[in-house]
């Protein structure tokens, strides 16, 4: 069986991608059974396949009054991880952390995190999960191994599918009103439903502009696949989705 790190950075453009990846590893670590882990049937690995085990902790980013995700992990949050983790796990061999968003803590936070992740607690490991990696302190990155996830491998859904495709023929089409109207329409989305859109157009635009071959329309793909990345980013940072779509409907 392989040795387990006690701190890993899961990097993945994709949300979900990073979440799957997370919980497989933490599975590993945390598979009463041993052998090739985790074994998918003892109480463990069920218990975090339906996401119910103690032991299993995610640390998310807090929310304001709205509901929506501040931009920043604070060091509070860290400090609060690190006093919890001293504590014996409840059931399991071992104590995991999930970080979500974990490119999101600011300076005070990482260098809190770094010395839990120098000095850890017996049988309590770390899992960060990160779209950007390069965001993290270096000093951080070197405490941990690094897991890079392709978001390409994972297809888009079909709804996602769906709405790209849409997208392109009021873009191809060069009417306003109707580029509009199809924002408008989409407007009342959850921002899991947009990122999955977002993502889903990228791919399609950047594989249209590889056929294309008329320069004006080229140009016009280029255009549309930059605002799309500034809807990613836009989205990371919780921007209202009806901005996200009013940004489609105009640029």
């Amino acid at each position: 069986m392989e040795k387990l790190s006690h701190a890993y950075i899961v990097s993945s453009a994709s949300e979900k991608q990073r979440a799957e990846v997370a919980r497989e590893l933490a599975a590993k670590m945390m598979c009463s059974v041993g052998g090739e882990a985790p074994c998918g049937v003892c109480r463990d690995c069920r218990k975090i396949q339906a996401g119910i085990h103690p032991d299993l902790i995610t640390v998310s980013r807090l929310t304001d009054d709205s509901g929506n995700k501040k931009r920043e992990m604070t060091v509070d949050q860290i400090r609060e991880m690190s006093a919890d983790a001293v504590v014996l796990p409840n059931e399991a061999k071992a104590k995991v952390y999930i970080i979500e968003d974990a490119d999101t803590m600011n300076a005070s936070a990482q260098n809190a995190a770094l010395k839990l992740f120098e000095e850890p607690p017996q049988n309590v490991s770390f899992i960060l999960c990160v779209q950007n990696i390069e965001k993290l302190l270096i000093t951080v990155r070197s405490r941990c191994v690094a897991i890079k996830k392709n978001a390409e491998d994972e297809a888009p859904s079909a709804e996602a599918q769906k709405m790209a495709k849409e997208y392109l023929a009021a873009v191809r089409s060069g009417d306003r009103l109707k580029l509009l109207e199809w924002s408008v329409a989409n407007e009342q989305s959850d921002s899991r439903k947009t990122a999955e859109f977002v993502d889903a157009a990228k791919r399609l635009f950047v594989r249209e502009l590889g056929h294309e071959q008329d320069a004006k329309a080229k140009k016009q793909l280029m255009q549309k696949i930059e605002v799309l990345d500034k809807c990613t980013y836009y989205l990371r940072v919780n921007t209202g989705i009806k901005h996200i779509f009013g940004l489609l409907s105009v640029s």
